[in-house]
């Protein structure tokens, strides 16, 4: 646990330090998740002899009646690093981790830390493999990483130009609820699945927006916004958080437009990669566009105590996900969206 003598200033250099690229272990993330929520974050850590933080592991605490008690490193967070100096400081983390999930009864411990060698060597942790990560290298001329993209990619993105396709990102918190009623058709007409609320985009905004680590990306037709994607630029990172379109348009191509807009920008900005996010192994076609991109696939395992639980686990191709999907997408959006705002959290 953190100790009285370790001050906020200690933990966030700490962190500063060892995360990196690692957006989703910054501290204003970590507050905006649960202070949005209500989830209780307990930030377990290791020291050496000498006072000094040595390993650092964020949990949130989610006490639900549809989902019951359950311990996940981190909530609505595709890879959160545990970070710590040496094994011993690793191991120890994780051994407070189960004391916390055995003294909470909790249901189950989830840590979504990627690949982890001290974690993969532990026989009290189950891992799921459901999971890759899809890295897209960058370079500082783009027309290098343009050369990479496979000559189907680079044809959608010269069509949706000439046909009059055009991004610009925003500047106005306007935006982000225009990007918000693309993301709830797409969540729920396309995709099946309950919607984050607006107001998780809102501060979204309000948080990452003011210093230029969000960008709202939107892609706009004759005057109308027909898709928009979010993406943060962190340490040396490009990551694409979520995208939304409109289905009327998606012979356009404004979706793969917008993700070459994100890499030139990276490319033109010294980062060295975009992260395309997680992707089931069950979802071959979407594992396939992100191969279009050359993006590296990196196996991206969660690690479970006492064993692999969680809607986490939950394999996309099942009978009771497709039933719940299909579900969804007959909701009315007068429904869904309330709803989904509502089950949104716990969700976790």
């Amino acid at each position: 646990m953190v100790q009285v003598n370790q001050t906020k200033a200690d933990l966030q250099a700490f962190i500063k330090e060892r995360s990196g690229d690692h957006f989703y272990s910054d501290p204003a993330w970590l507050e905006l998740i649960t202070s949005l929520y209500g989830y209780k974050l307990i930030p377990l850590t290791t020291t050496d002899s000498s006072g000094h933080i040595t390993g650092f592991l964020p949990l949130c605490f989610l006490q639900s009646p549809l989902t019951g008690r359950r311990l996940v490193s981190l909530p609505f967070s595709d890879h959160c690093p545990l970070l710590a100096v040496d094994e011993a400081s690793a191991n120890a983390l994780v051994d407070q981790a189960i004391q916390l999930t055995k003294e909470k009864q909790a249901r189950y411990l989830e840590l979504r830390t990627g690949q982890h060698e001290t974690l993969a060597q532990r026989a009290d942790l189950a891992a799921s493999n459901l999971y890759a990560d899809w890295l897209v290298p960058l370079e500082s001329d783009a027309d290098v990483t343009w050369a990479r993209l496979r000559p189907t990619t680079r044809r959608k993105i010269r069509k949706a130009r000439q046909q009059g396709v055009s991004v610009r990102i925003a500047e106005s918190r306007e935006d982000m609820r225009t990007y918000y009623r693309l993301h709830l058709l797409t969540r729920t007409r396309k995709h099946g699945m309950p919607s984050q609320p607006l107001a998780f985009f809102l501060r979204l905004w309000d948080t990452f927006a003011p210093d230029g680590t969000l960008h709202l990306e939107l892609a706009e037709y004759e005057g109308n916004v027909i898709a928009a994607h979010i993406a943060v630029f962190y340490g040396k990172t490009a990551r694409y958080l979520y995208g939304a379109s409109d289905e009327r348009y998606q012979e356009l191509g404004a979706g793969y437009l917008l993700t070459w807009e994100e890499i030139t920008w990276g490319c033109q900005h010294g980062y060295q990669q975009l992260d395309l996010g997680r992707t089931a192994y069950d979802n071959p076609g979407l594992m396939q566009y992100k191969r279009s991109w050359g993006a590296i696939e990196e196996a991206s395992p969660y690690y479970y105590y006492p064993a692999v639980r969680g809607l986490a686990t939950t394999s996309e191709t099942s009978r009771k996900y497709q039933l719940l999907t299909q579900c969804w997408k007959k909701l009315p959006l007068q429904l869904s969206a309330p709803l989904g705002g509502y089950l949104y959290k716990h969700l976790g």
